[in-house]
């Protein structure tokens, strides 16, 4: 069988076990090189200052705080994946804002995380809401992605906006800039270099990232997990793929997107991605039954309203959060 090649282009947090992608080759004879292109939001930018000139075949990684500008650029073929079921419309996105065009394949929380041992060690406890965060205990304790470059640091400034209103945010903004919140260009950076968890190097144990994070902290045989996630804070996030406008091997390109729905990836996803995968046929880890939080009423923004003031809403922020 000849083989062709596919360029798939993620963001930089993508990653499966070695030998997952080889089988969608061995399935189809289609190659797939993959080519991180930064965190959500520069992914999408640079989907729409290539767009006459496409990156690669395939998108991973546009999320339902991005969905919409990607749509409108044209960016993306109308295909969503034909192996989809009604168990997962509640995945998917609204009518004309990337229904037609962007498959849903993981979810997860973006919640405040907190090292539990730091705060026992330290004897202070535990905040448990955005208002705690603002508290003169909890100066310089916490470090978030920036939300004009990171997907999870949109979904925490986008959790802010519901809790505290569209005229309200930003004094609650001043507020945590105040009191010393450390702002990251993504969240690699945010969770591997200035969170104080069992992973990471550094000293601040409050942390933006996922409610399916800390089940990746727990080490093998350990019945409690050394870090949490602070389910009141909580903003849930899809992550999509799609067929990229331009693309010489549309069928190919079709195929790639129903491989990243189908089971053989969706089991991959929890241990590689710590996020949830949204085929109704995956399975989870053992440790994800244990250890796995959802929150149970999660801040929401309808992606119309994102669309309509994201651009404000980052500018807005920037006056705010850069010095």
């Amino acid at each position: 069988m000849t083989s062709d090649k596919l360029v798939l282009v993620t963001h930089d947090s993508f990653n499966l076990s070695k030998g997952t992608l080889k089988k969608f080759t061995d399935e189809t004879g289609i190659e797939v090189e993959v080519q991180a292109a930064g965190d959500a939001g520069e992914l999408v930018n640079k989907l729409v200052l290539t767009k006459d000139s496409p990156l690669g075949d395939v998108v991973f990684g546009i999320d339902n705080t991005f969905a919409s500008r990607a749509v409108k650029e044209g960016v993306l073929d109308n295909y969503a994946s034909k192996d989809l079921t009604s168990a997962e419309d509640q995945y998917l996105l609204p009518a004309g804002s990337g229904r037609e065009q962007l498959t849903p394949i993981d979810n997860g929380d973006v919640c405040v995380n907190v090292d539990h041992e730091w705060f026992a060690k330290a004897g202070i406890a535990e905040p448990t809401t955005l208002d705690d965060l603002l508290k003169p205990e909890y100066k310089n304790l916490f470090v978030t992605p920036a939300a004009n470059s990171s997907s999870p640091g949109l979904a925490f400034l986008l959790a802010t906006i519901a809790d505290k209103g569209a005229d309200g945010w930003q004094q609650y903004w001043t507020k945590l800039v105040a009191n010393g919140v450390k702002i990251d260009a993504g969240w690699s950076d945010a969770y591997y270099v200035d969170f104080s968890g069992p992973s990471s190097d550094g000293d601040r144990p409050l942390v933006v990232s996922y409610a399916s994070s800390p089940p990746a902290e727990v080490k093998e045989g350990a019945t409690t997990a050394p870090t949490g996630a602070l389910l009141d804070t909580c903003f849930r996030q899809t992550e999509y793929a799609g067929v990229i406008a331009g693309t010489k091997n549309k069928a190919g390109a079709e195929k790639l997107v129903d491989f990243l729905f189908s089971p053989t990836v969706q089991n991959d996803i929890p241990e590689n991605m710590y996020v949830f995968p949204v085929n109704a046929e995956a399975t989870l880890p053992a440790t994800w039954a244990e250890f796995a939080e959802i929150a149970k009423d999660p801040f929401v923004v309808s992606p119309d309203e994102i669309d309509k003031n994201r651009e404000t809403w980052l500018s807005e922020w920037a006056a705010i959060a850069t010095p």
